[in-house]
């Protein structure tokens, strides 16, 4: 199904990591660590400012890949993983991009499904990677049927 969108890419997205954002999503978890949301922590922290929680890219644009349509619902969450270079700091700016990795298909007890594995990606304004993000996304049967139609 997906097989013609590996590697592509989505155009890069500027996102900066906004303290209201950060505090909202740091509530949301229930993570209130000060390091996240207190200022005078940040400036006395080893980063000089305050960070971002990890999870908290999940909350920035990576742009639309064209070719990958995705339904808007049915599908299951498979695997996601981080892997960071150093945090993301409150108030800087991030280009994030999307890139199919792969797609592969296996017949399972609940009939055919499909895996698509798509890796997100944010770097700072000097093009330096801060993370890196692995998803795998499940397309089940009953789904995959829906598209095909």
């Amino acid at each position: 199904m997906f097989q013609e969108t590996i590697g592509k890419k989505s155009t890069p997205v500027k996102n900066i990591v906004e303290r209201g954002a950060v505090r909202k999503f740091a509530e949301a978890i229930g993570d209130l660590a000060p390091i996240y949301v207190d200022e005078e922590t940040g400036k006395n922290s080893r980063y000089k400012r305050n960070i971002a929680p990890p999870t908290f890219p999940v909350t920035l644009d990576y742009g639309v890949i064209p070719e990958m349509q995705l339904p808007p619902k049915g599908l299951i969450h498979g695997e996601q993983t981080y892997h960071y270079k150093r945090p993301l700091f409150v108030g800087e700016e991030v280009y994030c991009h999307t890139e199919v990795q792969n797609y592969y298909e296996k017949n399972g007890s609940n009939g055919y499904m499909g895996f698509l594995v798509i890796n997100r990606y944010g770097v700072d304004t000097n093009d330096e990677l801060i993370f890196e993000e692995k998803r795998v996304i499940i397309i089940n049967e009953a789904v995959r049927k829906g598209m095909l139609v």
